[in-house]
């Protein structure tokens, strides 16, 4: 259920980009007048990713995305009806919240079942975000290409007013239905998709909220790394870094390899879309490397294939071979980073969701701040390949960054293990020590036990002596009172002495 809502989130996110100059001329405004709409889709995702760090420790987990599934589809519905610019950017940010909360509930919910031991459920979750960012604009086009006109998408306009004008846009009316039903369709569609996942969650929530319950209890009492707040603050700037450089080569190697490597477009969008198909092929495969790799070895791993890659696409910046190439890996390198950052992490410290919320706001912070600052800075420097020193500036940070996180992780489990293992060797000693003791102490209440045994076996062998004498004095004159014993001749020295069996004369008891 976990892998469809993050397949579900995937679609969600990447829906838009394909639909956007409809959503454009669906509420009568130019494409470039109509995108702060990302802006507040961003805002409302950081906001979500906060409010569900905080819901995601107080709430049923599956409640909690069982309803922000619920408020996604609601949002789906809505946006093609939205006949206002104001009104559909609203609807992007509630829309954004909601996907906020599912992001960071998701993650959480596969710490608290699996907790250090779910790295290949971390992986697979994140491959099914890339699956759904894949398929979108699939749908989109399948949906939308048949009829959308040639003069609406042949010569896109980003300064004037978008050509498909809405006469319920102009008279004001704030939900309306759409000019282009496929609009409509395409979002219905993955409205359903979430609706159905959404009555699963519900289900789960009442049928096992007891089971929550005490993987909750058991989730509260476990580790706290010695540097939690430092990790954690070092893994936001390490994700800020990683998603940044992730968004912006993937937003923009097309128009660099056209403006300055010369490519076709044809050629450029064949480059743009080999970076998200390793980016996505690896992540599938990651699935099964997290079952025999730590998560940190993975990291090591990503961090060198990013840092190569990235100083390849620097040093033959002009040469296509080397880009297709150095992309691909690109691409396959960034692919495991994210999840097992959070996989790793787990495993010195544990995360509940306002831990979560924060290197989840971090990695959302990276994706708008980076790609915009590197927009503004390739525009003044058109002919410097500023996408790839970003790329190689955001690799060496996240090469250096990892070390000192695993120090800081590692130096006080060490010293830790170290002083379990001097108190555990003193508890030995004190235990075979005591030991010592025990057996001295028995030996010696032994000893004195057959000390005083012999010293009444010789006072017996006195007596049993002075009794025979008289015995067989008395059976000389009276032969029916004579006793027979079963015992051997007794010993008197101080070797050990068998017992006597007890035999009764009248009156007498030996």
């Amino acid at each position: 259920i976990l892998l469809s809502c993050f397949l579900g989130l995937g679609l969600s996110v990447a829906i838009l980009g394909p639909t956007f100059p409809d959503l454009a001329a669906n509420v009568n405004q130019n494409i470039s007048s109509l995108s702060f709409i990302f802006v507040g889709r961003a805002f409302g995702y950081l906001s979500g990713s906060v409010i569900g760090g905080v819901l995601v420790d107080v709430m049923n987990h599956f409640l909690l995305l069982g309803v922000s599934m619920l408020a996604t589809t609601v949002g789906l519905y809505l946006v093609p009806f939205c006949k206002k610019a104001a009104l559909l950017t609203v609807m992007m940010s509630v829309f954004g919240a909601s996907m906020g909360i599912l992001d960071t509930g998701g993650n959480v919910l596969i710490l608290a079942l699996w907790g250090d031991k779910g790295a290949p459920h971390m992986q697979a979750l994140h491959f099914c975000f890339a699956l759904g960012a894949f398929l979108a604009p699939l749908l989109a086009k399948l949906a939308l290409g048949p009829t959308v006109s040639a003069e609406n998408h042949t010569e896109p306009d980003f300064h004037h007013p978008a050509l498909n004008r809405s006469s319920d846009a102009d008279s004001g009316v704030l939900f309306g239905v759409p000019n282009d039903m496929i609009l409509l369709w395409a979002y219905a569609v993955i409205g359903t998709y979430m609706f159905i996942v959404s009555v699963i969650l519900f289900a789960l929530f009442l049928k096992n909220s007891s089971k929550q319950e005490k993987a909750r209890a058991s989730v509260q009492g476990s580790r706290r790394a010695k540097y939690h707040n430092a990790l954690l603050c070092l893994l936001f700037v390490f994700f800020f870094f990683y998603v940044g450089a992730e968004v912006t080569y993937g937003s923009y190697v097309f128009s660099f390899a056209t403006t300055h490597v010369g490519m076709k477009e044809s050629e450029a969008a064949g480059l743009n879309s080999i970076f998200w198909g390793t980016f996505a092929a690896c992540r599938g495969l990651a699935i099964f490397f997290a079952t025999c790799l730590q998560p940190g070895t993975m990291i090591v791993l990503s961090n060198i294939g990013s840092l190569t890659s990235s100083l390849f696409l620097v040093l033959f910046d002009k040469n296509p071979v080397c880009l297709w190439i150095a992309t691909s890996v690109y691409g396959a390198s960034m692919a495991t980073t994210f999840p097992s950052g959070i996989s790793w992490i787990e495993q010195y410290t544990t995360i509940h969701g306002k831990s979560a919320a924060f290197f989840v706001v971090g990695a959302a912070l990276g994706e708008m701040a980076i790609p915009a600052v590197i927009g503004i800075l390739q525009g003044k420097y058109p002919d410097l390949p500023v996408v790839l020193y970003t790329s190689l500036g955001a690799s060496v940070a996240t090469g250096v960054l990892f070390p000192v996180m695993y120090k800081l992780a590692t130096s006080p489990l060490n010293h830790q293990r170290k002083e379990n293992r001097k108190s555990e060797d003193q508890k030995a000693l004190l235990s075979s020590s005591g030991l010592n003791e025990y057996e001295e102490e028995n030996e010696e209440e032994d000893a004195e036990k057959w000390n005083e045994m012999d010293f009444e076996v010789i006072e017996m062998n006195d007596t049993m002596r002075h009794s025979l004498i008289e015995t067989s004095g008395n059976s000389l004159t009276d032969p029916s009172n004579a006793v027979v014993f079963e015992s051997s001749p007794v010993n008197t020295g101080n070797s050990r002495v068998k017992h006597l069996p007890e035999t009764r004369t009248e009156g007498t008891n030996i």
